[in-house]
């Protein structure tokens, strides 16, 4: 018996150390080598970069810059250049500037493709709701139609009284207007 209570003082003691996991509450974070950062800040700014990749500043100053670059690394004296004729250390830099613009306009590109779609949805549903409010308008606009066409209007009585005058001065009960200012 002494033997059994040390197994389950041991099963207890093992059951005390291990974390509890709990659905109820979040995880805790683990920390991680890898850098942390927010997803939608790089997102942000990616599209700010594309943005200005896309635009005719962005040619102007990057052709200033390799006319620059040409121009210094021809013209001044062979001590001061830093990338001689081939320009190896330019078509470095530009494959690079390259490299990144490529996945930072690709990335802007899918959010803008993202929101596109969100955009396309919320029209989609108000387009829905606008049909949906035009089919209830026509047919309470119809109801009231059918309904008017069996309601008497003003003129429709102002028509039947003056038939029914002029009917009753042909059967000439009542005189004729002109002989009541005579008398």
């Amino acid at each position: 018996m002494g033997t059994e209570r040390t197994r389950e003082e041991r099963a207890k003691e093992r059951v005390a150390h291990t974390p509890r996991v709990r659905l109820d509450l979040p995880r805790v974070r683990r920390r991680s080598w890898l850098p942390a950062y927010d997803p939608e800040a790089f997102g942000r700014t990616s599209e700010r970069i594309a943005r200005f990749l896309g635009t005719g500043r962005f040619i102007v100053w990057m052709t200033v810059v390799i006319v620059l670059w040409v121009l210094w690394n021809t013209t001044v004296p062979g001590h001061l250049r830093f990338d001689n004729y081939p320009f190896i250390f330019l078509t470095l830099v530009l494959s690079l500037q390259a490299s990144y613009a490529a996945p930072l306009i690709l990335l802007a590109q899918n959010r803008q493709d993202d929101r596109d779609r969100v955009n396309l949805e919320q029209d989609r549903n108000q387009n829905e709701r606008s049909i949906a409010d035009t089919e209830y308008l026509t047919r309470e606009i119809a109801a009231l139609r059918m309904g008017l066409g069996e309601v008497a209007t003003r003129d429709w009585i102002r028509s039947e009284f003056q038939d029914l005058v002029k009917e009753l001065e042909q059967r000439r009960i009542f005189p004729y207007e002109s002989e009541e200012r005579d008398r």
